[in-house]
């Protein structure tokens, strides 16, 4: 699904990614795991084509088709969703009236706004989010769990094929990230695939992982099973880097 060769990126005159390559397949779930600042955000802007960032060299393919020559909002609409570490605030829009209308620009087709409502209430219900925020602005007053638990409404209501999620599970307790594993093992199948950073295993529970990498200074330098992300809780990186 996602075929990344030899990507080296810029921001300015600083270069973030160095020679970085990675492979998903359908279906596939890959965690990402490194300190801050080794390129692991970067990489997530970089697939969905933020303009902070330059390529410098390699290529990037989603379902074969050459990713670097579209613009963000081409790339989400081939079905590339992004959950953000921290979440922007959008005033002046609703909660369900961005997701109808963004569901409608993907699918191409009208979609009714009574049943719509009908499903998004229940998918809020199962993330334990009161029933009002559907009609509250976009993430605006939002608490940090409540912002990070919308981002998995948006992914179970888009239905995208590739969800990048980046550290979705970053500030919450124990509960919250418990609710929003199963969200995101509700999304999974065997048609999409994930590609989730994150220093928390939990999120990782009701998820089978069939890639870890570990990535430092910009490059993967290590990959494997879940046993990594085992390790890197018990040793954190200090092994890793000093086979550097």
């Amino acid at each position: 699904m996602l075929e990344i060769n030899n990507l080296h990126v810029s921001a300015g005159d600083k270069e973030i990614l160095r020679g970085l390559s990675l492979h998903v397949g359908k279906g596939e779930v890959h965690v990402i795991l490194g300190p801050n600042g080794s390129g692991k955000s970067t990489l997530m802007n970089v697939i969905l084509g933020h303009p902070k960032y330059q390529i410098t060299g390699g290529e990037i393919f989603f379902d074969g088709e050459d990713l670097t020559t579209l613009k963000t909002f081409e790339r989400a609409r081939r079905g590339i969703f992004l959950s953000f570490q921290n979440p922007e605030e959008i005033p002046g829009i609703t909660v369900e009236n961005m997701l109808r209308t963004a569901k409608q620009s993907i699918t191409g087709d009208k979609v009714k706004v009574l049943a719509f409502h009908k499903e998004l209430l229940a998918l809020m219900k199962e993330l334990q989010i009161a029933p009002e925020y559907a009609s509250r602005y976009m993430n605006v007053g939002f608490s940090g769990g409540e912002k990070k638990r919308n981002e998995i409404l948006q992914l179970l209501t888009l239905k995208p094929k590739l969800a990048l999620l980046d550290e979705t599970d970053s500030g919450l307790d124990v509960d919250a990230v418990e609710i929003v594993s199963r969200g995101v093992a509700k999304f999974h199948n065997a048609d999409n695939s994930c590609i989730i950073i994150t220093h928390n295993a939990q999120i990782l529970k009701h998820l089978p992982v069939n890639r870890a990498h570990i990535f430092l200074n910009g490059r993967i330098v290590i990959s494997g099973g879940s046993e990594l992300v085992n390790a890197v809780a018990e040793h954190g990186y200090a092994p890793f880097e000093a086979t550097l």
